[in-house]
């Protein structure tokens, strides 16, 4: 390349767009800690309390809220800063997306929980993602999908989580609103099913691409029986036959065996963190 362009070797990556990176033999960390505590500086809550956990657990908030409106420009700053922080805090995924509903018109109660999701970072300033080296051993791609029910007090529509390992390495993750009102646990979890099952097919293609191997079956993990039992059996019965023909693709990929789904106990369901607030015990143990 040197000799087709006009550039120069800086050496190993450290830093890019507000992202350290920090490599040695034994692997490769990403963290925003400089990021973050400008988010703290700027927001006004350099040098706060630290708490455990983004969000208190069981909280709901709505758009209906009484309380007095607050800047929006300064809300819609801060938290627009804190979506670009996710990129390397998952622990922070769902709390953000949450706060992220009320960009339009935010009031006290909202900017409380903003700033509680803030008391946390403030206390885990230098948490990031950490890629272990793997040596000569192939890794295999293992997804988890979760989601609530009608967690959205406005529309009662539910939140997917989805997470995504090569190896023991966290590699995607994802915490969305759905785009339809789920009618039981079971179309709600098929629904993120659905949603992982595409980013797993993309993830397993893109890997191929990268080894220049043919694209592998990859395994998605999911804590509901019912949904799962869906995905391997065509039969349409009551609680399923109104659920939309496009969230049947993942039970294509399974047929095709693309994809393997497997049942994984709650307590091990590591997308749970991406779809509610969590107590302080089972958060820790999940992040």
């Amino acid at each position: 390349m040197k000799k087709l362009f006009s550039m120069s070797d800086l050496g190993l990556l450290s830093y890019y767009l507000g992202i350290e990176v920090k490599q040695s033999a034994l692997g490769v960390s990403l963290c925003q800690s400089g990021y973050a505590a400008k988010i703290l500086e700027h927001s006004g809550m350099k040098g706060c309390n630290p708490c455990q956990t983004p969000m208190e657990n069981r909280l709901k908030l709505s758009k209906k809220s009484e309380d007095p409106a607050v800047d929006a420009t300064m809300y819609r700053s801060i938290v627009g800063s804190l979506r670009y922080l996710v990129n390397t805090r998952p622990d922070i995924a769902h709390a953000v997306g949450i706060v992220s509903r009320f960009m339009e018109s935010p009031t006290t109660q909202h900017l409380t929980a903003v700033k509680h999701i803030l008391r946390y970072v403030s206390g885990t300033l230098n948490f990031g993602c950490y890629y272990e080296k793997m040596g000569n051993l192939e890794p295999k791609l293992v997804g988890y999908s979760d989601s609530d029910l009608a967690g959205d007090v406005d529309d009662r529509r539910s939140t997917t989580g989805t997470v995504f390992f090569l190896g023991s390495s966290l590699i995607t993750w994802l915490s969305q609103k759905q785009k339809i009102v789920a009618l039981s646990s079971c179309e709600a979890e098929y629904i993120a099913a659905t949603t992982a099952t595409c980013q797993g097919i993309w993830l397993a293609r893109l890997i191929a691409d990268l080894v220049k191997k043919e694209p592998e079956k990859f395994e998605l993990r999911i804590d509901n029986t019912s949904a799962i039992s869906l995905c391997k059996n065509p039969v349409h019965h009551e609680r399923s036959k109104h659920i939309d023909t496009r969230y049947h693709f993942v039970r294509e990929c399974v047929e095709a065996g693309k994809m393997e789904v497997q049942h994984v106990c709650s307590e091990e369901q590591c997308a749970d963190i991406l779809t509610k607030p969590l107590g302080r015990i089972k958060f820790l143990e999940m992040r």
